[in-house]
């Protein structure tokens, strides 16, 4: 019996008393990694137990491994290829592209990996998983214009009848919301929330947009609201629970955001790096407001310590100095710069030109703030700022360090620097939020001045 995966797409899948129920399992895995559902990995086991020889499977193993960005998990994903590309059936030119895709990855060219899975997609427009694959990799590039025309290319293949058309359509919010869009990312999200109600990520779309438009009792409702859309995730759950505490930081609830933090946004003390990123970042904001977080970043830092040579994604690794910095362990710090140093030094992979770029001088600049050194944060920062995006992440996951450049603008005294990477930052966002309100009015402050006029 041939073999095609929900999409229609033929897989090389061989004939057995198992296929059927591999097929199904395969077909779960799919639909799990599009709602970041924490059943993904456990369907995929369950593939790869009825059919051990499905090479698309390994391949999809290998990149989930990838996506973790956990140095120690490499050599898994290095066995998920290799065991992917030697399997004697025939295999087709689409399962051939993800292998090869993965081969790109491993050798750190993340960049020619999308592009390859790119090229595939084009002509097998309706599989959804390969368009999920490129959006998520571009995403730890940065590269949002690269998110939004990959899947523009292949919209038309997601009409109603597509049983994938909700999560792209959340993908395609996400683009839409992360290039400026946001008119147009909100009504996408929405649709696709009708369309897939389980779509944490169209769910996740929208809030970004509602952050970045300064609605935070807006945002607050979307979230509390719809917990069908994320109460079956994997970690991306706690990622979703962030979002809601910085709609409670904008409105001034810390006492809310810590009590989100405690219980839920670190409700389990993983060192994921996404989870490592949403503590320090939240903790990191709290404290620019002046408040007190307690022993909090001391967890952070435990798990950062241990990760100073994991060299994997620079965007984790500058999460892991904020955790760093704010404990004092100036010698862990050290190994964390003199890793990105040396990854910046090699400049053969993606992740060394934005550790050379930017990541250096993010870390330097983080560094400094941490020893008060204002002055020379905001020298350092300012230089990493004109290509942050490329460490990847969100606009909404980046500002945490807009938000120390700015402070360390205002503490340094430069108060023309910081009113305009404060005017900068809203010619990005769709409104002024409370933080920029605060800040431009302690400006004038200094300055003994009345109200600043903001620049839209």
């Amino acid at each position: 019996m041939s073999a095609t995966d929900a999409f229609g797409y033929e897989m090389s899948l061989e004939a057995s008393a198992n296929q059927s129920a591999a097929i199904d399992a395969w077909n779960k895995t799919v639909h799990a990694f599009l709602a970041h559902s924490a059943q993904t990995p456990v369907y995929l086991g369950q593939t790869l137990e009825l059919a051990p020889d499905f090479a698309l499977a390994h391949a999809a193993k290998g990149f989930f491994m990838l996506l973790l960005g956990r140095r120690e998990l490499v050599p898994a994903a290095q066995e998920a290829w290799a065991t992917a590309a030697t399997q004697t059936g025939e295999l087709t030119a689409r399962e051939q592209a993800y292998i090869d895709a993965l081969k790109l990855y491993l050798g750190g060219s993340l960049a020619q990996a999308a592009s390859r899975l790119d090229a595939v997609l084009k002509t097998h427009p309706g599989d959804a998983l390969l368009l999920k694959l490129v959006h998520a990799i571009r995403f730890v590039l940065g590269d949002a214009p690269g998110m939004r025309r990959s899947i523009e290319d292949v919209l038309d293949a997601y009409d109603a009848a597509h049983s994938a058309s909700g999560y792209v359509n959340g993908c395609y919010a996400f683009a839409l919301e992360e290039t400026g869009d946001y008119l147009a990312a909100e009504r996408r999200g929405r649709d696709a929330m009708m369309m897939a109600n389980d779509d944490a990520w169209g769910l996740h779309a929208v809030a970004h947009v509602m952050d970045m438009t300064g609605r935070s009792a807006e945002g607050v409702t979307w979230i509390s609201r719809q917990p069908q859309a994320w109460s079956h995730c994997n970690n991306f759950g706690y990622h979703v629970w962030w979002h809601l505490a910085l709609f409670h930081l904008d409105r001034g609830e810390h006492a809310r955001v810590l009590e989100l933090y405690d219980t839920e946004i670190r409700r389990e003390k993983t060192d994921d790096y996404r989870d490592i990123s949403n503590g320090a970042s939240l903790l990191m904001r709290l404290e620019l407001e002046g408040v007190d977080v307690g022993p909090r970043w001391e967890e952070m830092a435990e798990f950062a310590a241990k990760r100073t040579d994991d060299g994997c994604v620079v965007f984790a690794d500058l999460h892991y100095a904020l955790a760093l910095n704010a404990t004092g362990r100036c010698y862990q710090s050290d190994r964390l710069l003199a890793s990105m140093r040396a990854q910046a030094e090699r400049k053969t992979a993606c992740m060394d030109q934005v550790a050379a770029d930017t990541g250096v001088p993010a870390a330097l600049g983080l560094r400094a703030f941490s020893e008060a050194d204002y002055a020379g944060a905001y020298a350092h920062l300012s230089r990493a700022r004109p290509q942050l995006h490329r460490v990847g992440g969100s606009h909404a996951q980046r500002d945490v360090f807009e938000r120390v450049s700015i402070e360390a603008a205002l503490r340094a005294g430069l108060l023309d620097e910081a009113q305009g990477l404060l005017q900068e930052r809203l010619r990005h966002r769709g409104a002024i939020d409370a933080y920029a309100e605060h800040r431009l009015a302690r400006i004038a402050q200094l300055r003994g001045t009345g109200p600043i006029a903001v620049a839209s």
